[in-house]
């Protein structure tokens, strides 16, 4: 409640039913003024948030009589269709007679700016929904222990009054918008246009995405190939320090909160090769690190991961790294339980970027052999979970270091090449096998299978390599950087293939 408010006349405040003990009388039952001040307000900014409130809330929610009294004069004016704000309740108070009872016009008044803010309305009411629930059950609860006290009580029938009392306490919960079994609940035409799959995404295009908005993203691979620093350019262009990273658009967020949980100096000193003085105030407003073990393991507390994020308020956590998070990773039952507190962040409108590592190769393994989420440390229900899983490999150090996209929300990116700069923290794309490259470098033009060769220096590239050739030419003739000329088809001449040219505008622009 804002400094200044006065709070309303001292009005009998409910209590249990029934007779109760000395010691009862001193415990106040649950409740909290500052929601119920905070729904009443919010109400009077429009009628529109009396209908979402009444869908939660009984007037007998209310703890304090005035506030149930106001919240009357609320749904009376709602009801036809008048004014709900602070002249019309307390016009109506007044010819009613409960005016001076509620506190006066100036507490009707006060009301109205008690809501830190009306979009929350609904979470407001939700306290006094939960506040009240309590309260009814303590009250049942002194109930029974009054009636099991008394001399020739009866169990059978105590207990058949708790189960119609608990029952009842059942439908009212299942009656109530801000029920635990309706809380999340919305129609499928809302859950289709309106649950976010129709989002840009956080990194990447629609056709090919590296972290889709609503899914977690997974950086995989051993110590030492450039986790750290991948991530570190997404978190500084989730920011505003950048808008691309490998070349792939990164939308911005409001507040990063970083879980440095892993040898967080050195990934403060890893994080300085990117940022000077200059940066000061967007790192201050934009960027939160929380250094070391967190209270409790994520496995161990799902809500954790979403109350972080709303204690400071950030809309982005990143995780680094897994096995600091998780009681242990190998275990299925811990995994699903990591999964839950993952989707109750991300449920929560909190996206969330997790560095984790790959197993120890077996021996003969060939370094060249393409890595499988299998790969990937722990047990499968955490790669299962996520939404997208890049998976970097490479030699500990080594600045030239291959990326692949393991697990995709759309189209699969690369295998790309990239180049680490270790002294100034930043990662490209290697350009000599960046497709537009080659093919700027062929003025005679280039076939999918020419392409293909070119990538894998294989002679004859397999099936899955002239495919993903073909698609990334594609690609480049859909942005206007080449043109395609279709090919003839075979015959006695054996037909010929068809053939890519960087477009004449863009290989002027580059000369």
């Amino acid at each position: 409640m804002p400094k200044g408010t006065a709070q309303p006349p001292e009005l009998p405040s409910r209590q249990a039913a029934g007779p109760v003990s000395p010691t009862d009388m001193t415990v106040q039952p649950p409740h909290d003024a500052d929601a119920e001040q905070a729904v009443l307000g919010s109400c009077m900014h429009g009628p529109d948030v009396i209908d979402e409130v009444r869908a939660m809330l009984d007037a007998a929610d209310f703890y304090r009589p005035q506030h149930e009294t106001i919240w009357r004069a609320l749904l009376a004016l709602r009801g036809e269709d008048k004014p709900t704000d602070p002249i019309a309740v307390s016009d109506l108070l007044t010819r009613q007679g409960d005016i001076t009872r509620v506190g006066g016009v100036v507490y009707v008044h006060q009301l109205y700016g008690a809501p830190p803010s009306a979009s929350h309305t609904a979470y407001y009411a939700d306290i006094v929904r939960r506040t009240a629930a309590l309260r009814r059950l303590r009250e049942h609860g002194i109930r029974t222990v009054q009636r099991a006290q008394e001399p020739g009580a009866d169990p059978d029938e105590i207990r058949s009054d708790i189960e119609t009392d608990l029952g009842a306490e059942r439908e009212r919960a299942l009656a109530s918008g801000g029920g635990r079994l309706s809380r999340y609940l919305v129609d499928g035409w809302r859950f289709v246009t309106e649950t976010g799959a129709d989002k840009e995404p956080l990194w990447g295009t629609r056709e090919k995405t590296a972290w889709a908005s609503g899914e977690s993203l997974m950086i995989v691979g051993a110590p030492g190939v450039g986790k750290t620093t991948l991530a570190h350019q997404v978190i500084l262009a989730r920011i505003g320090f950048q808008g691309t990273v490998l070349d792939m658009p990164v939308a911005p967020s409001k507040r990063v909160l970083y879980l440095a949980m892993d040898r967080p100096q050195q990934i403060a000193k890893a994080m300085a090769r990117r940022i000077g003085p200059h940066d000061e105030a967007i790192l201050r407003d934009r960027l939160v690190v929380w250094q070391g073990p967190l209270p409790a393991s994520l496995d161990r507390e799902p809500d954790l991961l979403k109350d972080l994020a709303a204690a400071h308020q950030a809309d982005t956590i990143v995780i680094d790294s897994l096995k600091d998070a998780v009681s242990t990773l190998v275990d299925d039952a811990l995994a699903v339980a990591f999964n839950n507190a993952r989707q109750r962040a991300i449920r929560n409108g909190v996206e969330v970027m997790e560095l984790h590592h790959q197993r120890k190769s077996q021996e003969g393994t060939a370094k060249d052999t393409r890595p499988s989420l299998d790969r990937v440390y722990g047990s499968t229900w955490i790669t299962s979970g996520a939404g997208s899983v890049l998976f970097i490999s490479g030699e500990a150090g080594d600045p030239a270091v291959t990326l692949h996209h393991l697990k995709t929300p759309t189209g699969e990116i690369g295998p790309l090449q990239l180049i680490h700069d270790h002294v100034h923290g930043t990662t490209t794309l290697d350009p000599a096998l960046d497709p537009i490259t080659i093919l700027r470098a062929a003025p005679g033009g280039l076939s999918v299978r020419d392409l293909a060769t070119a990538q894998t220096g294989e002679g004859n590239p397999g099936r899955a390599a002239v495919e993903k050739a073909r698609r990334a030419l594609d690609s480049l003739v859909k942005t206007g950087l080449a043109t395609k000329a279709d090919g003839l088809a075979g015959g006695s001449g054996g037909g010929q293939q068809a053939r890519y040219y960087a477009s004449a505008r863009h290989i002027a622009a580059v000369c």
